[in-house]
């Protein structure tokens, strides 16, 4: 299975992200892959403007063109948006969704664990979601994740249990010390509990002023297999790369490392 990484930097304008989701996947679609992946905020943008202002339903018209294009082109697209959620202490709240779209379906996955983390409080304007996904590209089941999901191991575990051999992860990932180096241990250190691919793509660097503080990523998109070797690596700029996906790779290092199936402890002491 041949997937496609387009590492683009998404900015305020919600059309023109639209219109490089269109030029991407039409590309990849020409190289033969089977599935394409963008980062997270595809939409729009971290640090770019309210995001409860763009955020639509996933039968709106941002997804329902995300939808066609996978038609289109027979291709699956995973691109990040947003939808509309509740209100929290008086703020309107969005989902944090990685739309799935395919040819023939159409699913969303609402990101788990919002990134309360280094001075930035996502939960104040972001629902968590509660719910793994799985979806079948092909023959083949691929789970995912977003972006702070990276850190929690369980997620990683747990959709590798449910059948997943390749994991995708999009991304925003905040820049800042030490940050670069967190990203490329956690996304192999994913990939080595899970014994599964871990597709990780990332916005790449902006090169324009967003808010202070805000996730707008480092680049560095990347595949790594499931004994944790980093087979393809972006720079920091805009790229579109290609990867094939060895299932057989999946199956050997399962065999060798049974580490899903190695439970030594169980959680209520028995």
């Amino acid at each position: 299975m041949w997937i496609a990484l387009a590492q683009i930097s998404s900015s305020a304008d919600t059309m023109a992200n639209l219109a490089a989701v269109e030029h991407h996947a039409s590309v990849a679609a020409q190289r033969g892959a089977d599935m394409v992946v963008f980062p997270e905020a595809t939409m729009q943008g971290f640090g770019t403007g309210r995001l409860d202002r763009v955020a639509e339903p996933i039968d709106g018209p941002f997804a329902k063109r995300v939808c066609e294009l996978a038609c289109e082109l027979n291709i699956v697209i995973v691109v990040g948006m947003f939808s509309p959620a509740d209100t929290h202490d008086g703020k309107q709240r969005i989902n944090n969704v990685a739309l799935i779209a395919s040819p023939d379906s159409v699913e969303e996955y609402r990101k788990i664990h919002t990134y309360d983390a280094f001075g930035f409080q996502e939960s104040d304007t972001v629902r968590p979601g509660h719910q793994l996904v799985t979806f079948p590209v092909g023959d083949v089941t691929c789970g995912i994740a977003v972006c702070y999901d990276v850190r929690f191991p369980q997620q990683f575990i747990d959709l590798a249990r449910l059948g997943a051999e390749v994991i995708v992860l999009p991304a925003s990932w905040a820049d800042g010390e030490g940050k670069l180096d967190q990203w490329r241990t956690l996304t192999a250190a994913r990939a080595l509990d899970s014994t599964s691919y871990i597709v990780a793509c990332d916005q790449a660097v902006a090169d324009d002023e967003r808010a202070p503080g805000a996730p707008t990523g480092v680049g560095h998109s990347a595949v790594i297999t499931p004994d944790g070797r980093r087979i393809a690596e972006a720079g920091t700029g805009e790229e579109l790369f290609m990867v094939n996906i060895n299932r057989d790779l999946v199956r050997r290092t399962r065999e060798a490392i049974p580490v899903l199936a190695d439970v030594g402890y169980s959680q209520n002491g028995e």
